[in-house]
């Protein structure tokens, strides 16, 4: 039994016992941002994909367009979800990031 599964201690704190790979995702350079209502009871919710940034990155980019919109969020794989209809404030501070943006679906 030399199997090591500690994942926390007291003294430490949280204890990571296998790195992560965090590969950046491949993509056109393109971010897309849509509204999605699907599997969500009708809630709108504004979809961010198409970052090529790393997770913690993409953590906090999700922090302060949370906090520019004034709303909830996450990020869920690769994507950032922020709650409400919040296309064109997002739209307008990742253009001032210098990323290209696209409004996508309808």
């Amino acid at each position: 039994m030399n199997d090591n599964r500690l994942v926390y201690s007291t003294q430490t704190g949280r204890i990571e016992s296998q790195q992560k790979n965090k590969a950046i995702p491949k993509g056109d350079g393109i971010v897309r941002i849509r509204r999605e209502t699907k599997g969500r009871k009708g809630k709108g919710v504004t979809t961010v994909s198409g970052l090529i940034i790393a997770e913690d990155e993409l953590k906090q980019l999700c922090t302060k367009l949370k906090k520019m919109c004034g709303t909830g969020g996450a990020v869920k794989d690769g994507v950032i979800e922020i709650q409400g209809d919040n296309r064109d404030k997002i739209k307008a501070t990742l253009e001032q990031m210098g990323h290209t943006v696209k409004l996508a679906g309808g």
